[in-house]
Formats: structure tokens, sequence, C-alpha cells
């Protein structure tokens, strides 16, 4: 069997926000890679994986997966946190890379075989108006996406209001636009109403409010979102208020769904138990990897629960590929949330999932299929970000007296 030589971390990306975590072997050419991407706190997953983990590892079977999750989990005896979660999940997949490169297949077939024949995502569409959000969504209907995402704008989009016009005080902060939840209430429905007069009852959408609300304001939403038949409704409330999709539930068919934000088994526990969402969506690097997500998905097929597992424009083509082969083999699987990339980014990472029509089609190259080209993904990186540490703190929205707006 083999043996864990060496766990090394590699940065790229044009602004060095990718971390791709490196597990080699004591078997010439036998190594795995996974996903230890944090876009806004990179350095504390780095430090994770290089001070707590990695002197712990070598030595160790490589296939011993479930063993070294275990391990790892209570490696630093507070657990679950977004640091460790996420060193944890980047190893974890790198084992299962790992594991299918020695069984000769790939991941999905290692889990119990496809489900599937390809992997539907839903794309992203965006406008400033409504109008121009409908043009964006028709282009993705014709490429063959059956479910779209839909925004005005960015997070938020719909209500915000420039700084100006807001009745804000006379020793207001600084700041460009300003969000008001009543506007947000009036805006979203408002816009989903447009999009059924122009697409129809046939079409799919999707919208994230990414946990602006108040949770009052999360109830009204999505009540008055019902009459669209939406898809799925997501994030509609934050971590902390998720009590709050009791009401939800009471008031309302809304599908939900919920999860990017969470790292811990507490967090999606209770809401799938008592069956307050249909589809979880944690991200897998951020859950704990493959071995966490694949739990996640057996808990959550008893309760009816679904996945949509979360991608972003931060995330990896490696993140996408771990997602990927959860999505064939797992049947409760809902949906998954697509990531485009730039052309010398996928260079860099031979072997990527490959979109198509709305589709992710895997390969049968074993393990993740996917790899990285060091040298290509060296390239990637600008000066400055081979010359000064990556940094950058999430956006701050404000209401008008000044008050944070959280994610």
């Amino acid at each position: 069997m083999a043996k864990i030589a060496r766990v090394r971390l590699i940065r790229t990306r044009h602004d060095a926000s990718w971390t791709i975590v490196k597990v080699e072997t004591d078997q010439p050419g036998l190594h795995g890679i996974g996903s230890a991407n944090d876009h806004f706190n990179p350095g504390a997953v780095a430090a994770v994986v290089e001070e707590l983990l990695a002197p712990t590892l070598v030595g160790r079977d490589a296939g011993a997966i479930e063993d070294i999750w275990q391990s790892m989990y209570q490696s630093g005896y507070w657990r679950n946190g977004s640091a460790l979660m996420t060193a944890i999940g980047a190893i974890d997949t790198a084992l299962w890379d790992i594991k299918g490169k020695e069984a000769g297949m790939p991941v999905y077939r290692l889990l119990g075989g496809p489900c599937r024949a390809a992997v539907p995502c839903y794309a992203h569409a965006s406008g400033g108006d409504a109008a121009e959000l409908a043009e964006a969504v028709a282009r993705y209907r014709e490429e063959g996406y059956s479910v779209v995402r839909c925004q005005l704008g960015a997070y938020g989009g719909g209500g915000f209001v420039p700084a100006g016009r807001a009745r804000r005080p006379h020793n207001a902060w600084p700041a460009e636009s300003i969000f008001d939840e009543e506007a947000y209430l009036e805006g979203i429905p408002a816009m989903f109403e447009q999009l059924r007069l122009r697409f129809g009852g046939e079409a799919k959408f999707t919208h994230d409010v990414h946990e602006h609300l108040s949770p009052q304001g999360a109830v009204m939403l999505a009540k008055r979102l019902e009459p669209y038949r939406l898809f799925f409704l997501e994030d509609a409330l934050p971590p902390e208020q998720i009590a709050w999709y009791r009401a939800v539930r009471q008031q309302c068919t809304t599908p939900q769904a919920m999860g990017e934000l969470f790292t811990s088994p507490h967090e999606w526990l209770p809401l799938i138990q008592e069956r307050l969402i249909d589809y979880v969506r944690v991200r897998v690097s951020k859950a704990g990897g493959i071995s966490a997500c694949r739990k996640i998905a057996a808990l959550a097929e008893a309760y009816g629960v679904r996945t949509a597992w979360q991608e972003g424009g931060d995330n990896d083509p490696v993140n996408q590929a771990a997602a990927m082969h959860l999505d064939m083999a797992v049947w409760n699987f809902g949906i998954q949330e697509d990531n485009t990339f730039r052309p010398e980014e996928l260079e860099a990472f031979p072997g990527h999932p490959v979109l198509a029509g709305g589709y992710l089609y895997a390969s049968e190259r074993p393990g993740l299929g996917v790899d990285i080209d060091e040298e290509k993904a060296a390239k990637l990186l600008s000066p400055e970000a081979r010359t000064r540490p990556y940094h950058r703190p999430y956006p701050i929205d404000r209401k008008a007296d000044g008050t944070i707006v959280r994610p």
C-alpha cells in the first residue's frame, strides 16, 4: 500500500487566490490533489495544512481515508471551524484521488457508480435591470441550461439605492450605495413577475438572497415568491438564524436551499432532520471533503432532501471535480452550481471536468480525473501576486444608518 511521503501547497490563479494541496506518496508518480481554497483567508488554511496536519500524515497508509479523516478532525481539539474543515477537505479529496488511481477507476465508481449520465448545472444570469437580466437568461437557455439563477446585479441587487437618495444621518459614513430591505422585498418579486411573463411556466429559476435579509424579511420574501414557482430560493437566512426556517416552512411552499456558509454538522443537521430545506448547499471542501459530503448526502436522502453543492466564482477546478464525482454517484442529487474558468486556467488543470450545454461530463480517468500542471499553474500568477501575500477581505454592505448587512 502507498504511504504518504509529503504534503505540500501550490498557490495559483492570477491573484494567487487558489490553493491546491498535493499529497505525494512513496510510489513514484502516485499523488493526489485537493482544493484548499479560501478566498478570504488563505493563509490560515495553509497554516493548518502545513503546521497541524501534514506532520501527522507522513508515513501513514494513504488508503486509510476514514481513519485519517477522523484523526484530522480532532487534531486541533477545537473543530468545525472554516480553516480546519477546508484543510481536512483538501487532504481528504487528495486521498480519494490516490485511491481511485490505485484502483484504476474514477472516484464516482468507487462511491458506487453512476446514477446519471451527466451532471445538470444551473447558470448565473444577472443584469442591471429586468430587461438586461432577461436577455442573459435567454442566452443561457439557448445554451441548454434548464435552470438559471436570476439576480439584479450583485448580491442584494434590487435592494441597493444610491447613497444620495437614501435618508441617512447628517454624519453618515462614506458610501456609494446602501441596502434597503423594503426595496429588495418589492424589487425581487417584480423581477420574477416579468421573467414569468417573458419565459412562461416551464423555465426553472433560482435566486440567491445571500443572507441579506432580516428573518422576518426572509419569510416575507419566500411567501411573495411562491406564485412564481422557483426551483429554489438560496440562502434566505444567515447561519445564526436557521431556526427561522420553521416559519418559512409554515408560511409557504417555496423550495429552500441552504448551506453555503456551513462548516459544521450542527448547522445542517437540524435543517435536514426537520425537513426545513429542500437542497443542502455546502461547499465540498468547506464541509470536510468527499468523505464528509457523501455522509451528508446519505443523511439527506433519508429525509427527502437533495444536494446542490456550492461552487462560485472564487472556486477552482479541483473542488468542481470533487463535487461532480459526488453528483454522479449520489441518488438524491438535485442540481450543481456551475463555474466557468478562463482557458489558461483550465490548461493548468489537465483532465478538468467538461461543461457543455448545461451539463458537466465526467471522464473515465482514474481518481478525480484532473491534475495540476505546476509549470502552467505558476505562470498564471501575476507579477504582483509573486511578490506579496494575497489578501482580500470580504466586501461590506451597509444600511442607511451604517449598520453592516451580514451575509
